[in-house]
């Protein structure tokens, strides 16, 4: 017997928990169980003033960027749209039903104030759990990069002499002239207790890293700088041409592009050790060694072997590997 239509009943209030909603077994569970993020809450205390109208805790942030990479969604924008309708995002992030989202907005202004450093700590944070949780097998490494599409397309090129024009020009007739850099550097090492010199912000200007250099840029400066020469008579259209939205980016012919390179432990579990972001004309080969005795030294492993493609096949690197027992 066919049934009949069934009405349309969504605007009849209910009386429902969320917490009844999500499934036992479900993923988001699993992970707010296992991963506590109350750490997070420490580590960006001091970039917020200490009154005014409360911000979106890191926590938070930090979730929806867990979110973001477990879901493979690329844009935040989308990120926030999947969140809104997806009830196990809303449980894991601690919305009832009727609590509206952050704006996408809100996650652009929250990254840019993090920065950098706090991204590269929080990866280190939840490696050292992994490797604590005996998830780290050690005992084999795999060495892979994968070309990332920047945020930046051929037709937002300016060429290089404009913009150094520009900045130029800006620096000459700019109204507050900042202290010298030379000046604050001294007045921070007076400051420093005795014995105690501070690291560099830059690296050295030639020649390979010095002891003095900062210890999270271990490469030469000269290999993965993005503006540094060709050899050769090639003509890269990054040597005369930048992007004013993504300046750091390698761009050629068919588009612009990073390089990630990645270190991904042998075991089970497939935990990503340590990852580096290139200029895309520098080739999967050349940070193998900084990578691999970082790695090393990091996680205080010694791997019995290494794996890569044939373009990690180069004789320094194989030097490298046999020198090193692996």
């Amino acid at each position: 017997m066919l049934g009949p239509a069934k009405p349309r009943r969504i605007s009849t209030p209910i009386a429902v928990s969320l917490e009844d909603l999500i499934p036992r077994d479900n993923f988001y569970r699993h992970l707010e169980d296992k991963l506590d993020l109350s750490f997070v809450q420490d580590w960006t205390r001091e970039l917020y003033a200490g009154r005014g109208r409360p911000s979106i805790a890191p926590v938070i942030f930090f979730k929806l960027q867990l979110v973001m990479f477990f879901e493979g969604i690329r844009s935040e924008r989308k990120l926030i749209e999947a969140a809104i309708l997806h009830l196990a995002h809303r449980w894991y992030l601690g919305y009832a039903l009727d609590e509206s989202l952050p704006d996408h907005s809100s996650l652009t202004r929250i990254r840019q104030r993090l920065g950098i450093d706090t991204f590269q700590r929080f990866f280190e944070k939840i490696a050292d759990l992994c490797q604590e949780a005996g998830l780290v097998w050690g005992r084999e490494l795999y060495f892979d990069a994968t070309k990332v599409e920047a945020n930046a397309d051929l037709d937002s090129l300016v060429p290089r002499f404009y913009h150094a024009a520009k900045t130029h020009v800006a620096v000459l007739f700019a109204d507050d002239t900042p202290p010298a850099a030379a000046e604050t550097e001294e007045a921070v090492e007076d400051s420093l207790p005795a014995g105690v010199r501070r690291l560099p912000r830059e690296l050295s200007a030639t020649g390979p890293p010095a002891i003095d250099d900062p210890p999270w840029r271990l490469l030469e400066k000269r290999r993965l700088d993005p503006q540094r020469p060709s050899s050769g008579s090639y003509m890269r259209t990054t040597d005369f041409r930048l992007s004013l939205t993504d300046p750091d980016a390698y761009h050629a012919g068919d588009g612009s592009r990073y390089h990630d390179h990645y270190v991904v432990d042998g075991g089970k579990r497939r935990i990503i050790l340590a990852a580096l972001v290139t200029s895309a004309d520098v080739m999967e080969n050349v940070p193998m060694q900084d990578l691999l005795w970082r790695v090393c030294f990091r996680r205080k492993v010694r791997p019995r072997q290494i794996t890569g493609d044939t373009t990690y096949g180069t004789v320094e690197n194989i030097v490298t590997v046999e020198d090193g027992g692996i």
